[in-house]
């Protein structure tokens, strides 16, 4: 443990890296010993969640009762019970076209669009890879693995069959040529080889289906055709009848051909089940391919069809569709995506026996559906698993770790009753495996902002995830009609998703909710248990602009703004209070729409389920023609019952108890007159120096032409005499109503013509369209310019997917000049240099870099907060860095982090007298600071660097430089088990951590490439050493850069295998087995062997030894392949022993034998003489 003393760290005591800086302020002498060491942090993947994305393929072990899902990225996943799931990635990244199980074995066989075959050993918490067999020539189609068998069907693009033993993973000599399987006569490729299976009830016989439409039952002693079945149409699947008699296959045409086995010329039975029968008897139009079919038979009723695909041509609007035939009864099942493949699940593994259907899981492109067969309409069953996270398509995400105990329980009340009716009353089938034992276990809370407006709560505790509730905030707007398009692009921001999420701010503590929308509209939600309706939404109306106020204006020290004034640009009305003259320049069809919201609230009362219950709803509302700017930033506090938010137009705080808003000013009136962070108008550069003069000379010029277009508009107001039109003046003359003379804006003009205020602003706002338009290229050339001088180049892959570091490089004048609240929080602390104990302030970052603070002023609480107003006075910067500000946290004298002040939730339904004893407001934790001492310290994170600042004195203490090259994305100070933090993951891929407060580097992986705007929009930390981030749109990663978590992974896991016995064969009977009707078994040993087959090409296929293959078995306890390779040894070994000793044992026989007769002769020889004569 190494102690750092704040008051020398500049003597050496630190062990901080080069680029970081300790600046210790005037008597600090606190002492803070810091627990955390790179010893405490190691980063691994924990466990992924959501549906598999992009879905390719599908198998499912009957008796094991797991499920395995191929995807096209070469991923694997694999379910069983609630809780119980495994993710495995293909090194290549080629779609995975094919999965079988060797059933019972705790093995799984992929085959991949890249024509490599791989063996999964499932027998370990994480599967691995055992062996892989890479093809040259040939490309694979379709694989085939029977029941209880070791060798490998593998059908290729040519037609050929080639078998793969799967113990070793070799090629066998046996191959079943594709021209010896057609008919000598054929004068054509029977094309690729689209199924193969062997017939039930004879084990020596397979079935070849080709794409032509030609199918070959082939003898495998005789090596040759038997039977061949030819159809005009392409064949996409062929399925037995388990009595091995008959099969069926499907086509192209939408047709369904039956087949019995001994009389290959034409079909039994052929049906188009969705086709259009004639009158007349002739053939049915055609419909589309039907792409699979199965075929299962019951032993007390009729056999079930289950196929996808082949509805008529007529029906292309409709959705997909499964088709299941059951008798004469026929139920065509709409799907909500596509279909991708499907399994029909039986009781019994065996082929050759009654299959006795129960479920159909149904693969689809964004889902997963298990239909029960066994009850009338055909049910779904409820999925435990979370594959609804893409439900609607995810734009933000949250993660709380170490959230109050009594918090899960309570959302899962509320989120019970929201529970769909109708499902199947049988359990989930796929029931396999056993839930980890781990003894890590801490609430852990996941919530996820959709696009359509809905927010999902969900518990990730031990490393599961399960839905628990789902607020629906789109509910408090009206909804457009589709015929008024005309309102829409008038009012909304969005063609699409005007309800989307953007950013949500929750304190788990108080219940508090607050929620920002891309239309520009933030709505406060409180927790109840009651059920209410709401009559009339509160609703608060804010206008929000960014002036010029460099326009013919006073310097800026001679109107200092007033600080407990809101701006003079902004104006804030209750919808029910709204003036008569906005609501008729809102409705108007003429002219730039003005104070108009996005969305429209609903005005008829609103039921509210319990749960989460709108309190309160704010918007920002358009100005002279220009839509409100997205919400960049979002903080709640329920201590101050404050909401406070900001974008590119400056900062709002409103009170959400009293309904009012308390401040709305642009980001630079927060500046104080003497600041020596204050923006004046400039170039987006001018922090930089710039390399060289000719750069200088490019500035100044552009600079001078800044300053010409600032001069023609002040001749323009002089000699502007034109008339403009009674709306654009009646906005101008409100937008001046509504200054206060105390704010802080400037005015160009002091006249009180209202004709020339309003000639004024047009000739402005029109002027400065064309200049931004003619100059901003100039000024982002330039700025890449000298931006590209001075810094290093960045990661290749960041630089794929970001064009330009967001704190160094510019893409448009709008988006440099125009600063934005990036970071807000809430905090009891020092505002002010002369404050002797905390008291409320808010503290805003930018994205310029420049940390703000605002001192607040609350009432006492009870009725007086609810009747007297609260004061907000700006206290000016306390620091510059570079870069946006993403982050801040306070931490007391000792080292711990201070969190912001709550209330402790209570109902807000209950009666007044429980509210008035539940409202209370938590003391302020940080005690009196004494003269000379700093009493908190501050920790800033920006896109470049960190510092932390002790707090009254505002002296910098440390300073660490995070990176150079990228930038930092997210960044959160969290709680380890041993201390804080500051966690940071950059643009390049790179997670870092630093102690506190003296930011020493403690961890630096290469993790994880930029390579897509989705994660850098989802990164985030939780406190314990947890983060996550939407790995693909279906998708949640987690991770863990925590030494414990990683250490304590295999136990938490759960197992996919389980010991299982293999159900027994079905009995053959007494007849069956005295006549020979029963299934005839096949020694493929004998056939596939390398003595009976020889050796394959070795040129054919590579193959290619896993990280537990063969080499390594002898110390592997746990493959399943090495268990029947030793067990086969050890066979073969105690066999030749046996051998060995049975003629041992004959041989010594054969000696005990001679010696009797021996002995016998002897006493014949000697039976009847004497001793004497011997």
């Amino acid at each position: 443990m190494k102690k750092f003393n704040i008051r020398k760290v500049l003597d050496g005591l630190t062990a901080s890296s080069s680029s970081a800086s300790a600046h210790p302020g005037p008597n600090q002498n606190d002492v803070i010993q810091e627990t955390l060491q790179s010893e405490h942090f190691q980063l691994c993947k924990t466990v992924r969640h959501g549906f598999p994305y992009q879905p390719s393929s599908m198998a499912f072990d009957p008796v094991q009762k797991i499920l395995a899902i191929g995807t096209q990225s070469g991923a694997v996943r694999l379910f069983g019970r609630a809780g119980v799931e495994c993710y495995c990635q293909h090194e290549s990244g080629a779609a995975v076209i094919q999965l079988q199980f060797l059933v019972n074995e705790g093995a799984l066989v992929s085959a991949l669009a890249d024509d490599s075959v791989h063996l999964w050993n499932l027998r370990q918490k994480q599967p691995a890879i055992l062996h892989t067999l890479k093809f040259n020539r040939e490309r694979i189609t379709f694989c085939h693995l029977p029941f209880q068998s070791k060798w490998l069907y593998i059908g290729s693009e040519k037609g050929n069959i080639h078998i793969v033993n799967v113990e070793s993973f070799t090629l066998s000599g046996y191959v079943i040529m594709w021209n010896k399987a057609i008919e000598l006569s054929s004068k054509t490729h029977p094309g690729p080889v689209v199924h193969i299976s062997d017939n039930p009830m004879d084990e020596g016989k397979i079935l070849i289906g080709f794409e032509c439409g030609t199918v070959v039952l082939w003898d495998l002693k005789s090596k040759k055709a038997d039977y061949r079945y030819n159809y005009d149409e392409a064949i996409h699947s062929v399925a037995w009848h388990h009595e091995g008699k008959q099969f069926t296959c499907s086509h192209s045409d939408g047709t369904l051909t039956t087949w019995n086995v001994r009389v290959p010329t034409k079909p039994v039975i052929t049906i188009t089940p969705h086709g259009k029968q004639p009158k007349d008897g002739k053939k049915p139009e055609p419909c589309k391919p039907i792409l699979k079919v199965e075929y299962k038979t019951t032993r007390a009723g009729d056999a079930f069809m289950v196929m996808s695909g082949g509805l008529s041509y007529d029906t292309c609007c409709r959705r997909a569709c499964l088709t299941v035939m059951h008798g004469k009864s026929t139920a065509v099942l709409e799907m909500d995506y596509p279909i991708v493949d499907f399994l029909t699940l039986c009781e019994t593994p065996y082929p050759n026996d009654f299959q006795e259907p129960y479920a159909v899981v149904v693969l689809l492109e964004k889902d997963l559906v298990v239909i029960d067969l066994g009850q009338i309409g055909y049910p779904i069953f409820e999925n435990p698993y979370p594959l609804s996270i893409h439900e609607s398509p995810v734009t933000c995400v949250e993660y709380f770790a170490d959230c109050p105990p009594e918090l899960i329980p309570a959302l899962y009340s509320v989120g019970s009753r929201q529970k769909r009716q109708g499902y199947s009353k049988k359990e989930w089938p796929i029931s396999g495996g056993n839930w980890g034992q781990g003894t890590l276990s801490y609430p852990e809370i996941i919530i996820t902002g959709h696009a359509d407006g809905s927010i999902k709560f969900w518990d990730a505790s031990a490393i599961m995830l399960q839905v628990l509730y789902k607020l629906k905030t789109a509910k408090v707007f009206e909804r457009s009609l589709k015929g008024a398009k005309e309102e829409k692009q008038n009012t909304e921001i969005v063609d699409e998703d005007p309800f989307a999420i953007q950013s949500l701010s929750w304190c788990p503590e108080s219940r508090m909710l607050c929620v920002a929308g891309v239309s520009a509209h933030v709505i406060v939600y409180r927790f109840s248990k009651l059920e209410i309706t709401t009559e009339v939404v509160q609703l608060l109306e804010v206008r929000m602009q960014c002036e010029l106020n460099d326009v013919d204006s006073p310097d800026p020290a001679d109107h200092p703004p007033t600080p407990s004034t809101p701006a003079a640009h902004s104006s804030a009305s209750p919808s029910q209070e709204r003036d008569p003259f906005e609501t008729q320049q809102s409705t108007t069809d003429e002219g730039p729409r003005d104070n108009v919201p996005c969305l429209k609230v609903r005005s008829s009362p609103l039921k509210q389920s319990p749960g989460y219950q709108v309190d309160l709803v704010v918007q920002l509302v358009w100005v002279s023609g220009e839509p409100p700017q997205q919400i960049t930033s979002l903080a709640v506090n329920s201590s101050y019952g404050l909401v406070a938010f900001g974008n590119s137009n400056g900062l709002a705080v409103v009170d959400y108890l009293q309904k009012t808003l308390l401040l709305n000013m642009g980001l630079s009136e927060l500046y104080s007159p003497s600041e020596p962070y204050q923006r004046q108008p400039r170039s987006p550069r001018k922090t930089r120096q710039p390399s060289g003069d000719k750069d200088i000379r490019s500035v100044t010029s552009y600079m001078s032409r800044l300053s010409i277009f600032c001069k023609s508009v002040k001749q323009t107001y002089r000699s502007s005499n034109s008339p403009l039109s009674d709306n654009d003046g009646n906005n101008a003359a409100e937008e001046k109503s509504n200054k206060s003379p105390t704010s802080g804006s400037t005015s160009p003009f002091n006249s009180d013509d209202e004709h020339k205020q309003q000639r004024f602003i047009e000739k402005v706002m029109s002027k400065s369209r064309r200049f931004s338009k003619t100059v901003a290229n100039d000024f982002a050339r330039m700025s890449r310019k000298i931006s590209s001088s001075t810094e290093q180049k960045t990661d290749q892959d960041a630089k794929d997917s970001f064009s330009r570091s967001r704190s160094s490089s510019v893409t448009s004048i709008e988006r440099e000049s125009r600063e934005a609240v990036s970071s807000i929080h809430f905090m009891e602390s020092f505002p002010r240099k002369t404050d002797s104990s905390a008291s409320p302030s808010l503290w805003v970052g930018s994205t310029q870099g420049t940390l703000l603070m605002l001192a607040l002023s609350l009432p006492p609480t009870g009725d007086q907060r609810l009747q007297e107003p609260v004061g907000v006075s700006p206290c000016g910067t306390l620091v510059r860095l570079k870069g946006g500000i993403l982050t801040m946290a306070f931490l007391d004298s000792l080292g711990v982090i201070v969190p912001p002040l709550y209330e402790p939730w209570s109902e807000p339904n209950a009666p007044d007298e429980e509210k008035e004893k539940a409202r209370r407001r938590r003391p302020a934790s940080p005690a009196p600071t004494q003269e000379g001492q700093d009493s908190q310290y501050a920790v800033v994170c920006s896109e470049k660097q960190a510092k932390v600042l002790g707090l009254p004195s505002q002296s910098h203490c440390f300073k660490h430089n995070i990176t150079e090259s990228s930038f930092v994305l997210r960044a959160d100070v969290v709680q380890m088990t041993a201390g804080l933090c500051l966690a940071c993951f950059c643009a390049n891929g790179h997670i870092m951590t630093l102690s506190l407060p003296s930011l020493r580097p403690l961890l630096d992986v290469n993790y994880l490439p930029l390579t897509d705007m989705r994660i850098a929009r989802t990164f985030c930390f939780s406190n314990l050493g947890q983060a996550l981030y939407l790995v693909s749109p279906t998708e949640i990663q987690r991770i863990t850069y925590s030494q414990e978590t990683c250490n304590n992974l295999q136990e938490m896991m759960g197992e996919l295998f389980t010991p299982v016995e293999t159900p027994e064969a079905p009995n053959r009977g007494f007849f069956k087995g005295l006549f020979g009707g029963g299934a005839q078994s096949l020694d493929r040993e004998d056939l596939f062997g390398e003595i009976a087959a020889g050796k394959a090409s070795r040129s054919l296929a590579q193959h290619i030894p896993g990280p537990q293959s063969m080499e390594g078995m002898k110390g592997a306890a746990s493959g399943v392949v090495g268990d029947l390779a030793r067990a086969r040894i050890a066979l073969d070994e105690r066999g030749q022993k046996l051998g060995e000793l049975e003629d041992r044992t004959a041989a010594m026989l054969a000696s005990a034998d001679s010696f009797s007769r021996h002995a016998h002769d002897m006493m014949l020889k000697y039976k009847d003489k004497k001793w004497y004569q011997l």
